[in-house]
């Protein structure tokens, strides 16, 4: 069994191929793999259906033209409540939709780390969802009463990335903030050799339970094939309690979005350089 299992994000994305569905961790303007989000962004990966509770991650990968497919409960930057790149690419219908609510969209999550087709839910009755996705039914409940109830099918991942505060060699992870965002399901969703997580700082197995209480070690090296060490991964968007969100850097990213020339000087400057530079960057 490998028990190294430490990558960089350019060799994450190696093994990604356009056409992939692929699943984000964090939540909105929150813990992002943006590391690896950012080596997505520098590859040809093109055609992506992406799985998120979206975020400047969704938001930069519109806007760069590699998705097809958005799957999201929500797209928000959080300190501002729209995210204008997947703004404009939904409206112009330049991506497909394929909307959920939280609860619907934690089901499909949970159905496919279980390895089953569907799971039963109420959520969504009565409501726009069972209209504007297609992938949602209903079927009378086989036990008691039959009821209707709503068939949440299972997300079916190609990859799973995730950013977590630690985590060591071999793919054990501790999230440090308040919330794991599910990350856990994400990463057990997605198959054998498409799980990477990225880190703030790898440190020895031993130490991982002094970073945090035990309820916060949820991904364990069962769930994931590669681990890569980026300081500042996240950045701009919030890790705490390593680093607040650069909301300067946020700002600068929703105010791309007005023009393709303010989107080419945004990239130019925070996206399109190597990651080392990045880093400095962030520092300074």
């Amino acid at each position: 069994m490998t028990t190294d299992k430490t990558m960089t994000a350019d060799e994450v994305v190696a093994r990604l191929r356009s056409g992939m569905t692929i699943a984000i961790g964090g939540w909105a303007s929150r813990r992002k793999p943006m590391a690896l989000v950012r080596a997505v962004l520098r590859s040809e990966l093109r055609d992506l259906t992406i799985v998120t509770h979206g975020g400047p991650d969704l938001g930069l990968l519109c806007a760069a033209g590699q998705v097809r497919r958005a799957v999201y409960a929500f797209v928000s930057l959080d300190s501002l409540p729209l995210e204008p790149h997947f703004r404009a690419a939904r409206q112009s219908g330049a991506i497909e939709d394929e909307p959920y609510d939280e609860g619907l969209f934690h089901l499909a999550l949970q159905a496919a780390a279980w390895r089953v087709p569907f799971l039963p839910s109420r959520v969504g009755l009565g409501s726009d969802l069972l209209r504007d996705n297609p992938r949602l039914t209903t079927f009378a409940s086989p036990v008691g009463s039959p009821e209707p109830l709503v068939a949440v099918p299972a997300f079916t991942l190609d990859a799973a990335l995730c950013h977590l505060n630690r985590a060591d060699r071999r793919g054990n992870a501790v999230y440090l903030g308040p919330d794991l965002y599910w990350d856990d399901l994400m990463l057990q969703a997605a198959p054998t050799g498409g799980r990477f997580i990225s880190c703030e700082r790898l440190v020895d197995t031993a130490d991982l339970a002094a970073e945090g209480c035990l309820h916060q070690m949820r991904i364990s090296r069962m769930m994931v094939d590669g681990v890569v060490e980026a300081p500042g991964g996240a950045h701009f968007t919030l890790c705490e309690p390593d680093y607040p969100r650069d909301e300067a850097v946020q700002r600068a990213y929703a105010a791309s979005a007005k023009s393709p020339e303010a989107w080419a000087s945004f990239r130019a400057e925070w996206i399109d350089i190597p990651e080392g530079e990045y880093q400095r960057k962030v520092r300074a």
